[in-house]
Order: C-alpha cells, then structure tokens, then sequence
C-alpha cells in the first residue's frame, strides 16, 4: 500500500511566494489550448485563473 501524506493547506490570500510545486494532470489538447488562450486573453497567468475558478467552484459548494 502506497505512503500518502496529506496537502498542505493552500493559500487562500492569492499571494504567490515564488516558490511552488507542480500539479499534474491530463487534459484535453484542445481544453487545454481554450483554457491558456482564456488566461492570455484576460491578461493572467494559467495558475492564476486555475485558482480562481477553484476557489469560485470552492464558495458555490460550499452553500
């Protein structure tokens, strides 16, 4: 049996330390092409727009 240990809690306030750590997972070549074209238009990074629609997703389930 594999040795989990759990995430650290993330950093709600948005602020970005410099440091970081990767997050993998596959998506679609053309979800990913709509999704960083978004980012671009909208002028913030893929990370930024990751976490933001994250924590809109996180409020609306929260209710």
């Amino acid at each position: 049996m594999a040795n989990r240990q759990a995430a650290a809690p993330a950093n709600d306030a948005g602020t970005d330390s410099g440091k970081g750590t990767s997050l993998n997972f596959k998506v679609d070549p053309e979800f990913k092409k709509e999704f960083k074209g978004f980012a671009v238009a909208q002028g913030i990074s893929m990370t930024d727009l990751l976490r933001e629609g994250y924590a809109l997703s996180k409020k609306q389930r929260q209710k």
